[in-house]
């Protein structure tokens, strides 16, 4: 049996799963955490790495492994490959003022004009959230450091970087799904725009000609091999992919097919076999692990809006499972617009959570309860609405991430989003994309292997838009005071 490693390193922790490259079962698995906060060092997630590969029973009699991991992470390096600054992470707001002065600058100074040309040039348009708005963030409060910069890399290049051994900036690699977030690269063309990497540093673009970006590989092209200094050396390495990308590598999505993640983010994922360009910036045009391209609006906002609602009622999870599903639809008025962390769909980074339609009919604890449910999936109805408005059918979703085991969330989700809703059993999806990418890798073929889907559960439900409506009617008051 050949074995291969799919490993995921999010935002929380690391992930392995070690799995029969063939057919796909699992063998066997391990984590480890990675610490709280929106900036880490990564010497952490390395060391987290090692600690869940351990747990995992090691790598001795594995052939191949790829990692997944969270997108926009800012590692920056200087030019001995250390690590100049703790990486600042996707869900770390403070460049949100440098994503509005980018739009502006590309722009000369109309924000309209600005979305237009950078969703033209490489799919997006800054938000906090992206790599170049940090860099800008960099330059413009740690000069400095900014000036040490010799490589800019993401989670997962680093971390394939460092399983290889390689101590040569030019050895960084990449895939297309990961560069198709950083803001400078266009999975369009597959081309790095070095001039929009100048205007984050605030460089000239000849400048920037000498900072290494990581090579960008093909969804199957093998990275090279572990570090042989570690007993690695046998091990063929995959190119990785963000985890988005991962993740719907991991549940086979075809173009056509969509998920709808409840992570610490939520994130819709419509697979496609044409790139988009959304000058609101709601959707981001980013490309998948097989050569095609992957429309995704992401929220700052998901499972924890749940963890929130169910610490403040002293419950567990269960518990307000139970609350919930014991509140009728609309929740008796109240409506919860969940903007517990700020918000990147709709870009209103500095915004906080609401309720509404209060009174002392609706203030009970189931209604609390469904209100949040409900306000989550609202959430996503707009996020998914906003990668229809791109031209992308979106017939059914598969449901998955930690939010997906709440068993209201999965009653509730097709009365809100208005589509079939699809569970599989619970799994590390990420993880799975990038053990799948590795047997990819490791077998030449053309297409990755088909291994066999596990169990899945459907739920259907009448629609309930009225939910919806007073749920935007909200969510557009919550905007206007954020502008006023």
């Amino acid at each position: 049996m050949t074995l291969v490693a799919g490993i995921d390193s999010s935002t929380q922790s690391c992930k392995v799963v070690i799995r029969d490259a063939e057919t796909g079962r699992l063998v066997r698995e391990g984590s480890a955490q990675h610490p709280d906060g929106t900036e880490v060092d990564p010497e952490r997630w390395w060391r987290a790495l090692d600690e869940a590969l351990a747990r995992a029973g090691g790598l001795d009699d594995v052939e191949a492994a790829s990692v997944g991991g969270q997108q926009h992470g800012m590692v920056a390096l200087d030019a001995l490959g250390q690590v100049v600054r703790p990486a600042l992470l996707w869900n770390d707001t403070r460049s949100a003022q440098a994503a509005t002065d980018l739009v502006l600058e590309l722009g000369d100074g109309d924000a309209d004009t600005g979305s237009r040309r950078w969703a033209e040039a490489v799919g997006t348009v800054p938000v906090a959230a992206i790599t170049a708005t940090k860099l800008r963030w960099l330059t413009d409060h740690e000069p400095e450091l900014a000036d040490r910069v010799a490589a800019v890399a993401l989670p997962h290049d680093w971390l394939t970087w460092r399983l290889s051994g390689a101590t040569s900036l030019e050895a960084l690699v990449t895939d297309r799904s990961d560069a198709s977030g950083t803001g400078y690269f266009s999975a369009a063309s597959g081309d790095y725009r070095r001039d929009l990497l100048a205007l984050a540093l605030r460089r000239d673009e000849r400048d920037v000609s000498s900072i290494v970006l990581p090579r960008v590989l093909g969804p199957s092209e093998a990275a090279g091999h572990g570090d042989h200094t570690a007993g690695r050396g046998h091990l063929q390495l995959g190119p990785g992919c963000g985890d988005n990308a991962g993740a719907a590598l991991g549940l086979g999505l075809r173009p056509g097919e969509t998920s709808v993640s409840l992570g610490t983010s939520g994130v819709v994922a419509a697979v496609s076999h044409t790139t988009t360009s959304d000058p609101s910036g709601l959707v981001a045009g980013f490309a998948d692990a097989t050569g095609q391209f992957l429309p995704l609006a992401c929220t700052l906002n998901a499972a924890r809006v749940l963890d929130a609602t169910a610490r403040l009622l002293g419950v567990d999870h269960d518990g307000l499972t139970e609350l919930a599903l014991a509140a009728g639809p609309g929740a008796g008025g109240l409506v919860h617009v969940p903007y517990l962390e700020g918000e990147r769909t709709p870009n209103l980074p500095r915004a906080t959570g609401s309720l509404w339609g209060m009174t002392l009919e609706s203030m009970s604890r189931e209604n609390l309860a469904r209100a949040a449910v409900e306000g989550l999936l609202c959430l996503m109805a707009d996020g998914m609405e906003a990668v229809r408005r791109q031209g992308v059918p979106i017939e059914r979703v598969t449901l998955v991430g930690g939010g997906a085991r709440s068993r209201a969330v999965r009653e509730i989700a097709p009365a809100i989003l208005g589509v079939p809703v699809e569970v599989p059993s619970p799994g590390e999806y990420v993880a799975d994309g990038a053990a799948r990418q590795a047997a990819w890798v490791l077998s030449g073929a053309a297409e990755p292997p088909k291994w066999q889907p596990g169990q899945v559960a459907t739920f259907e439900a009448e629609a309930t838009p009225t939910v919806l409506e007073r749920y935007r009617e909200a969510a557009r008051e919550v905007a206007g005071s954020q502008l006023r």
